[in-house]
């Protein structure tokens, strides 16, 4: 590979890091992935608002346009080719997208969103009694950020609990650009092994999840193939859980961070702001591939030949100060929302958004109504952040609890997505 590409990620630098000389260098930036795979690397706010415009079009999802996929420049036991290949939502485009997105819509409807508050607000509750037993110096990865989305959308495909451990792992696994090729394709495999399982256990005993809708879909109305039902509960469980651990994650290190923003929040109720903002600031997802040139191809004055791979770095996005003025890199929760693009854009929308926004909004009031001095345990700069150049939060979050309150806050009631 061409010593004129930029190294990513870079051993040894914190992601971040790199993705701000990312930026620096420019808004689009040839880059050299592991195992010397190039790739076009689009930094700036407009340039992935760009190309997220011209999805389905100039654009697309699918791997089959990657000439180095085609050709075998791409190795066969690259760590990255379980996430770009496969026959799944993320990789797809056009009106095989749309049924498949539709199938999988069923479960986030506005009403079936609104339905889970209940379980959420009942879970999050447990959970905080447990910190609570827990004391000083727990840490909110383990105790509340994981658990709360892997019960949620575990509940929601139907998982039975003693399995869902084993979920996480393989995600975790899946993400980290510290995996090799050998752990990634097994992680794959075993996953996609159990979900398979799983199929089989829900034609068995079919329950109100959405794992059996999916199932009848394939078996009764014919709407699926076989690799579409488990690749479809493949990437929905994976992103139906790892970006709202990172979302809580994110949004506890900020308000602990800006103690004066915390105490709006609680005296104004401004968990939704506290959300958005969380999202803009610091989004769960960093990196995202990838998007492939269908035709050459202009993004932010930079010509990209047809059949290239697109990464699209989110992480400095939202700091952005074309975008969002000259204090685009401070926290501040009363700011005027101007929309992000933290759940993406266009006919690949993140479609379990709703989810993720009242998951996170019912989690931060039941936890800082709960604890509303509750602060970091650790030096911001001792917290230890995936490794990972896709999502982006703490592995690890000891807390004090500080006073607690004299009653849980009041339940969160969802708003309309």
């Amino acid at each position: 590979m061409s010593g004129s590409r930029f190294l990513f990620p870079t051993p040894g630098e914190p992601i971040l890091d790199t993705y701000d000389r990312l930026r620096k260098t420019g808004p689009v930036v040839p880059i050299e992935l592991p195992g010397g795979v190039g790739a076009w690397s689009i930094n700036s706010y407009a340039g992935v608002a760009d190309l997220l415009a011209r999805d389905n079009g100039v654009f697309s999802r699918d791997p089959r346009h990657w000439h180095a996929l085609r050709d075998g420049t791409v190795p066969p036991d690259w760590p990255l080719l379980p996430l770009v290949s496969g026959d799944h939502l993320q990789v797809k485009d056009g009106a095989d997208h749309r049924r498949l997105r539709g199938l999988i819509a069923r479960a986030f409807t506005a009403a079936r969103v609104e339905a889970l508050a209940p379980r959420i607000t009942e879970t999050t509750a447990a959970l905080i009694e447990r910190i609570a037993e827990a004391g000083d110096g727990v840490d909110l990865v383990t105790a509340f950020n994981e658990p709360l989305p892997m019960s949620v959308i575990c509940d929601l495909y139907g998982v039975p609990a003693p399995d869902r451990a084993r979920l996480r792992g393989w995600t975790v696994t899946l993400l980290s650009h510290t995996s090799t090729g050998e752990e990634a394709a097994t992680a794959h495999q075993e996953l996609l092994a159990y979900l398979a399982s799983l199929v089989e256990l829900k034609r068995r005993e079919p329950g109100d999840d959405l794992t059996t809708g999916l199932v009848r879909a394939h078996d009764e109305e014919d709407r699926l193939s076989d690799g579409e039902l488990v690749s479809a509960l493949w990437v929905m469980l994976i992103a139906g859980h790892e970006t709202t651990v990172h979302l809580l994650g994110n949004a506890i290190v900020a308000l602990c961070a800006h103690p004066e923003q915390r105490a709006l929040a609680i005296a104004r109720n401004l968990w939704p702001e506290v959300v958005e903002e969380t999202l803009r600031y610091r989004s769960s997802v960093i990196g995202s591939p990838f998007r492939y040139t269908v035709t050459d191809a202009t993004v932010e004055g930079v010509d990209i030949p047809a059949g290239e791979a697109l990464w699209l770095s989110y992480a400095h996005i939202g700091t952005d100060t074309a975008r969002y003025g000259d204090d685009a890199d401070r926290f501040d929760i009363t700011r005027e929302q101007t929309g992000h693009l933290a759940f993406g854009h266009g006919p690949h929308f993140c479609i379990g958004a709703p989810l993720a926004r009242l998951e996170a909004r019912i989690a931060l009031a039941a936890l800082f109504g709960r604890f509303p001095e509750l602060s970091l345990a650790v030096d911001p700069g001792a917290i230890p952040y995936t490794p990972s150049h896709i999502t982006y939060g703490p592995m690890s979050l000891p807390v004090n609890l500080g006073p607690v309150a004299k009653r849980p806050a009041e339940r969160v009631t969802p708003e309309p997505a």
